[in-house]
């Protein structure tokens, strides 16, 4: 049985993608922050299935706590076949990058890149050793061509800096069986983020004329963990109903 580890797996995006690797027969281990409410809603969910869901409390802008993440995973399942970094700490406050603080600063860069680098370090090994792994992160709209994004700086520097490591982890770890790619979200807000694609709204802002939901990232994330996907690495895929594709001149 295959083994996931997801960061911030809750809610939202994350919730999405833990009932679709449930749904595929992965074991999951699920790391959340501090909802235990969220935890208690998938509990009763998947009351028949907790055999293979662990709950891991903690918080990704910590190393101590990664490390015991990643520990609690291992130690029960023995093996750990796919790391989906689903958690991105984000300040919705619209400010400047003068403005913020060396606090808000080191959150948004441990949170959304060092906290890659710590997983990396202690999942790596145990994916060299099973001579197989998935590694998925996620970005924003465009994170490949590092857009400035007004009043999201820290955010947009952070996801920016681990589209690099995201390609450079993917061409270090080819040789050992291991996929690294990023799945940058379109515009999937409020009850999207829990939908299904059937429950989609219209929106005339995309393309494809709907907006994107839960479970469009879902059955991405899904996809490239694949064993068959082993192709498919180092890859930036753009999620966004075609929003990205056509320049728009202002």
């Amino acid at each position: 049985m295959r083994h996931a580890l997801i960061t911030a797996g809750s809610k939202g995006l994350g919730k999405k993608v833990v009932e679709e690797l449930i749904a595929d027969g992965y074991s999951v281990t699920i790391n959340y922050r501090e909802d235990e409410e969220a935890i208690e809603r998938l509990r009763e969910e998947f009351r028949d299935k907790l055999e293979r869901i662990q709950f891991v409390k903690g918080d990704v802008t910590s190393k101590t706590d990664l490390t015991q993440l990643v520990k609690q995973a291992y130690d029960r399942f023995s093996r750990i076949d796919v790391l989906i970094l689903n958690a991105g700490p984000y300040i919705f406050e619209r400010k400047k990058l003068v403005d913020y603080s060396n606090e808000e600063w080191e959150q948004m860069v441990n949170g959304n890149l060092s906290s890659a680098f710590y997983l990396f370090k202690e999942i790596i090994p145990i994916m060299r050793d099973q001579k197989y792994g998935r590694i998925i992160t996620y970005g924003f709209q465009d994170a490949q061509h590092a857009p400035g994004w007004i009043y999201r700086s820290a955010f947009a520097a952070a996801k920016a800096g681990l589209v690099s490591l995201t390609k450079t982890v993917s061409i270090e770890e080819a040789p050992n069986g291991i996929t690294a790619n990023m799945v940058c979200p379109g515009k999937i807000t409020g009850e999207m983020k829990e939908a299904s694609i059937a429950e989609a709204v219209a929106d005339t802002e995309t393309p494809v004329g709907r907006a994107g939901t839960g479970e469009d990232i879902a059955r991405t994330v899904k996809f490239l963990c694949d064993t068959e996907s082993d192709l498919i690495t180092g890859a930036i895929l753009e999620v966004t109903g075609g929003v990205n594709v056509l320049h728009r001149y202002r």
